[in-house]
């Protein structure tokens, strides 16, 4: 085949190389645009992990002038984090981001495999996806509070949104589906950074496709901690299915945003608690990121 373009080799979605940057980086700038996402006079902090999402996501929001700083949350696992760590830094040091470092050692003394394992012990059977969850979706809010975000940025794409629907469905989470979407959260709240995810509209492999073709320093192997993770056993089932038919994760993304986002608006104002603990936004008197600690530390 060739590129709908030109006459090259395709490389991705129809397009060859040089054609497909330009369509992903525009795709990236519609869905922005789109959705209202973000200005150029805001301040955007970008949730990175070394993973290639992220990665591409702050290259790309870069490149189209947005004025951006980069977060991101060091669960300290071994050389995974390490190495990711140092893909980052080399990465910000050459497109010239400022890099903010957030070590779960220094703000809760220890490693997420230590927390998990004394919690275990201590008979809190948490899966290790869920503790890193919610302890790092604490401190990007809290830090990116702390730095004057406007918007934080998330690098989930298509597929990850598509399984994040299918897994809710699962769960009979309706509350959890309706805070899904290009705009996370039922309204904005001042307690909390508006997340935004301009790679919505971006699919696995055309991130995958985008970050190689750049030749950006990135991890491509699953956290190890993640063996356990509901959403690695549900990507493994539904994986085999949207690979021959890639259809399907357009297509539920498209049911997604007309039976769900569209209809946020029944559930604004409802009333967001303040945990007696820690200050930060919650639906209980105790959020979920103290509920752990305290699990931990007794």
């Amino acid at each position: 085949m060739t590129c709908i373009k030109c006459e090259k080799p395709v490389y991705c979605s129809n397009f060859c190389k040089n054609h497909f940057e330009n369509y992903l980086e525009n795709k990236v700038r519609k869905t922005i645009r789109k959705y209202k996402l973000c200005g150029k006079k805001d301040k955007v902090g970008v949730a990175v992990s070394g993973g290639k999402d992220s990665t591409i996501l702050l290259y790309i929001l870069k490149k189209l002038g947005y004025d951006v700083e980069a977060i991101t949350i060091n669960a300290n696992i071994g050389n995974y984090s390490k190495e990711s760590f140092n893909n980052l830094t080399e990465f910000c040091k050459k497109y010239e981001v400022t890099l903010h470092n957030i070590e779960f050692r220094k703000e809760y003394g220890h490693s997420l495999c230590y927390i998990r394992d004394v919690l275990k012990e201590k008979g809190h059977n948490y899966q290790s996806c869920m503790i890193c969850g919610v302890l790092k979706r604490n401190l990007l809010n809290k830090y990116s509070k702390k730095l004057g975000f406007d918007y934080l940025a998330t690098g989930h794409n298509l597929d990850d949104e598509a399984h994040s629907f299918l897994m809710n469905i699962f769960r009979n989470d309706t509350n959890r589906v309706y805070r899904g979407g290009p705009i996370s959260g039922i309204e904005k709240n001042k307690n909390f950074v508006t997340r935004i995810k301009p790679l919505y509209q971006v699919s696995e492999k055309e991130s995958e496709s985008y970050s190689k073709v750049k030749g950006f320093k990135v991890k491509y192997t699953k956290c190890p901690c993640s063996v356990d993770a509901f959403r690695r056993e549900f990507r493994e089932m539904v994986g085999p299915y949207s690979e021959k038919h890639p259809d399907a994760i357009y297509n539920i993304m498209k049911f997604y945003m007309s039976e769900f986002y569209t209809k946020k608006d029944q559930f604004k104002g409802a009333t967001v608690n303040i945990c007696e603990n820690c200050g930060e936004p919650t639906s209980k008197k105790v959020c979920k990121n103290c509920e752990i600690i305290e699990n931990f530390k007794k």
